[in-house]
C-alpha cells in the first residue's frame, strides 16, 4: 500500500508545492493536496483556475490517488474540517509538507494589523493545528514533517517575524512528537522563483549565488522527499538550509 502525503499550498503548477508533489508521486506517494484562489487573486501571478485540476491529473497518470482540497487556512476551523475529509476519502497520513504562506511584502512603519494577524493565523497558527491534527492521527510507525521556512525580515516583517515563529514549533514537534514517531524538519530553499521575482530582483538573486543559478521546484522537491523517505528519517529537529549555498 503507497504511503499517503499532505502537501499544502499547492495552487500553482510553477510553485514549489506542485514540485513536491511531482517528485512525492514519483517516488510512490498518494497525495492530498491543499490550495487557496483567493490568496492567489491578491498576488502578481494571480488566480490559475485551471492549475489544480491539471497537476492532479498529472500525478494520476503516474499511478498516484490524488484528493485536492481548497482551505482557507485564516479560518481557525479549517484545519478541523480538512482532517475530516482525509480521513473520511484519503485514510492515514504518512507525510505532511507545509509549503503554503500568507506573504505580503511590508516593514515595521506600514505593517497593518489585519496583515500581521493574517500571516500569523496561515504562517504559524495553521501550521501548528496541522502538525497537531497529523500526530493524533498517525499510526504506529508515525510519520515525517517538513515546513518550508525564510530568513526574509527587513521590509517583509510579518512574513519574515511568522515564519520564525513557525521555525521553533516545527523544532518543539521534533522533541515532543519523537516518542511517536515522527521527525520534523525546517527547510529554507533559498530564492526559487515561481513567478513573484521580476528582472531586475532575479539578475541581483542570480549574482548572489555561488552556482550562477537560481533554485527551481524540483531543487527543494528532492530535499523534501529525502527527508520525507526511510534514509532520512534519522534527521529531525533541523532547520535546513538547502538553498546552493545562498547563505554561504
Amino acid at each position: 500500500m503507497n504511503r499517503t502525503a499532505m502537501v499544502t499550498g499547492v495552487g500553482r503548477l510553477a510553485g514549489i508545492g506542485a514540485g513536491i508533489a511531482r517528485h512525492l508521486a514519483a517516488d510512490g506517494w498518494d497525495l492530498v493536496l491543499t490550495y487557496w484562489h483567493d490568496y492567489d487573486s491578491r498576488m502578481p501571478w494571480g488566480v490559475q483556475p485551471d492549475d489544480v485540476e491539471r497537476l492532479a491529473a498529472e500525478l494520476e497518470a503516474t499511478g498516484a490517488r490524488v484528493l485536492a482540497l481548497p482551505a482557507d487556512l485564516e479560518d481557525p476551523q479549517a484545519v478541523d474540517r480538512l482532517m475530516e475529509s482525509v480521513a473520511e476519502q484519503a485514510g492515514t497520513l504518512q507525510g505532511l509538507v507545509l509549503s503554503h504562506a500568507e506573504s505580503v511584502d511590508s516593514g515595521i512603519l506600514d505593517t497593518t494589523l489585519a496583515s500581521w494577524e493574517r500571516h500569523f493565523a496561515v504562517n504559524t497558527r495553521a501550521s501548528w493545528q496541522l502538525i497537531a491534527a497529523f500526530a493524533r492521527q498517525a499510526a504506529h510507525d508515525g510519520g515525517a514533517i517538513v515546513a518550508l521556512t525564510s530568513d526574509h525580515t527587513a521590509f517583509n516583517l510579518p512574513y519574515g517575524a511568522s515564519k520564525g515563529a513557525l521555525d521553533r514549533t516545527v523544532i518543539a514537534a521534533a522533541r515532543e512528537l519523537g516518542p511517536l514517531g515522527i521527525t520534523a524538519n525546517v527547510l529554507n530553499p533559498g530564492p526559487v522563483d515561481t513567478g513573484w521575482m521580476d528582472q531586475q530582483v532575479r539578475e541581483d538573486l542570480t549574482r548572489r549565488q555561488p552556482g550562477g543559478r537560481l533554485g527551481t521546484p524540483a531543487d527543494v522537491a528532492g530535499t523534501v522527499a529525502f527527508l520525507l523517505s526511510p534514509e532520512g528519517r534519522w534527521v529531525s529537529g533541523q532547520l535546513i538550509k538547502s538553498d546552493g549555498g545562498f547563505s554561504a
